[in-house]
């Protein structure tokens, strides 16, 4: 007999750890609304159809295949039959796949789905259930192993283009100093020792998004966080660096297709 599907909708989280940030999830029917991460979303349709848009059409993922959306790519989700769909997924921060691949444009794979069984091989170890944690070194050894099919399955030439990937990670270290207060590109520049225009451009190469873009992801981050030790929406807003509750309250639901609020009454802890 086949497995019956619960009818309502839940998720559950494993803290961003390093770089990796792990969920599992089930919708009845809509998912969420359209919305971006500056992160890689990596992951697999258990069971269902989980359909999307993505770049222009609709994409619909079966199980057995590999869901691989590119950082700062625009998507939705919802069930595409009435029993739901229920998945897994990884959410990688591109600076962890540099970390790997050595500075060189990020893999990319146009559709957004993949059935090619050496990435779907390579994803194996960082699917698991979420009530099974890794080893910290079996993690490393996988998202290497990640990093190697993603560049192998994409394509990726091999002639490299000319960037400052030490200029571009300095920018990003100094960011995560700065989630509480105004940053400036030109400051930006200055602690990177780069032009900032070109500063600019190396970043959104490098790590899949623009440098106001990561900040604001890196404060949704602690936003999260705060959240779920029982800080309000205001306060985490305020302490993420944000203006105000509705300032941050804008941004968590552009970024998750959520807002902060069906997010915490989803959350499973």
């Amino acid at each position: 007999m086949a497995k019956q599907l619960p009818s309502s909708d839940w998720f559950h989280r494993t803290p961003n750890i390093g770089g990796l940030e792990r969920i599992e999830a089930f919708f009845a029917g809509h998912g969420y609304d359209l919305h971006r991460h500056d992160t890689y979303a990596i992951g697999r349709t258990l069971a269902g159809v989980q359909s999307f848009q993505y770049r222009g059409g609709w994409r619909h993922s079966l199980p057995g295949g590999t869901l691989v959306l590119h950082p700062d790519e625009v998507h939705n989700g919802e069930a595409g039959t009435d029993s739901g769909f229920h998945y897994r997924m990884m959410y990688i921060e591109p600076a962890l796949i540099q970390q790997m691949l050595g500075g060189q444009p990020l893999p990319f794979i146009k559709t957004g789905l993949s059935t090619d069984p050496r990435l779907f091989a390579a994803t194996d170890v960082l699917m698991r259930s979420l009530d099974d944690p890794l080893d910290p070194l079996e993690e490393q050894d996988a998202l290497f192993d990640l990093a190697q099919a993603l560049s192998t399955v994409s394509g990726a030439p091999d002639k490299r283009q000319r960037f400052d990937y030490v200029a571009a990670e300095r920018a990003r270290e100094f960011m995560h100093s700065a989630l509480d207060r105004t940053v400036t590109l030109d400051e930006l520049a200055q602690h990177a020792g780069r032009d900032r225009w070109s500063l600019s451009r190396d970043f959104r190469l490098l790590f899949g998004t623009s440098p106001y873009r990561y900040l604001t992801m890196r404060r949704l981050d602690l936003v999260r966080a705060l959240l779920t030790q029982g800080q309000s929406l205001a306060s985490a807003a305020l302490i993420a660096g944000f203006s105000d509750q509705s300032h941050m309250t804008r941004q968590f639901s552009k970024t998750y297709g959520l807002s902060p609020a069906r997010w915490m009454k989803m959350h499973r802890r």
